[in-house]
C-alpha cells in the first residue's frame, strides 16, 4: 500500500514541510535512492516498507531517520494518528538520526547508526 498522499497533507497541514516522492514522478526510484536523497535533504522517511530498515542498517551512516510503520490497519487516518505520537514524543531523536518502528502497540526507537 505505501504511505498515502493523504498522511503528506497532513504533514503540510501541521507545519511540517513534507512531499510524496510521486509528486516529483519519482515513485520508481530504487530504495537505495530514496535513502540517498532522504539523506541528501536531510528528511525523515516514512514507509511502510521493511527493506529500509535493513538498508539504514548496512549503511551505517546516521541519516536520514526512518519511521516504519508495522501497522494491521495502514490507513492514512490510522497512521497519521500515530505519526502524530510519534512527532510529539521522539522529535529529538529524529533530529539526531533514529530508526523508529510504529506498530499497533508499540513505538521502538533505535538511535543511528545501527551497529
Amino acid at each position: 500500500m505505501g504511505i498515502s498522499q493523504r498522511t503528506v497533507d497532513w504533514l503540510r497541514s501541521e507545519g511540517f514541510e513534507a512531499i510524496h516522492l510521486r509528486e516529483q514522478g519519482l515513485q520508481r526510484l530504487p530504495d537505495p535512492d530514496i535513502l540517498q536523497k532522504a539523506r541528501a535533504e536531510r528528511r525523515i522517511l516514512l514507509t511502510v516498507d521493511l527493506d529500509f530498515g535493513y538498508l539504514l542498517a548496512v549503511s551505517g551512516m546516521n541519516l536520514p531517520s526512518v519511521i516504519l510503520f508495522r501497522l494491521s490497519d495502514e490507513r492514512a487516518e490510522t497512521i497519521n494518528r500515530r505519526l502524530r505520537e510519534v512527532l510529539a514524543h521522539y522529535s529529538d531523536s529524529l533530529d539526531a538520526g533514529a530508526m523508529i518502528t510504529v506498530t499497533d502497540r508499540s513505538i521502538r526507537v533505535r538511535h543511528l547508526p545501527i551497529l
